[in-house]
């Protein structure tokens, strides 16, 4: 038999389980770097078009934040071909490929592997 203090009890503790989860994941994915996209020039090739990531939502609203790594590969015209993700959130992994799909960088002679980090903060 349920009784009003049985029912509050469960409710209490229901309630203090959804906090802990949030403290949680907060913690887990919250970042303190600043809200911008860094290029690690390990060849040289510069962007000369970039399309910045959209933030998420859901995770924008949570006050989450996020570092990700990329591994990607430009052809010789410059077209971005793959992108390998190396570390990150997966909803900013998928954020951040998407964007980076679509840059440009200086044409050179042969294809080349850039090292690029994407930072989500949301404030």
């Amino acid at each position: 038999m349920v009784t009003p203090l049985s029912a509050k009890k469960t409710a209490r503790n229901m309630g203090r389980a959804v906090l802990g989860l949030t403290l949680l994941l907060s913690l887990v994915f919250l970042s303190l770097s600043p809200a911008q996209t860094h290029t690690t020039e390990k060849s040289g090739r510069r962007v000369v078009h970039n399309v910045e990531p959209e933030y998420p939502a859901i995770v924008k609203h949570a006050h989450v934040g996020g570092l990700v790594r990329l591994r990607v590969t430009v052809l010789a015209n410059g077209d971005v071909a793959k992108v390998e993700p190396l570390g990150g959130n997966p909803i900013f992994v998928e954020s951040a490929t998407k964007a980076v799909l679509k840059w440009k960088y200086v044409p050179a002679a042969t294809q080349s592997k850039e090292e690029i980090e994407i930072s989500f903060n949301p404030d």
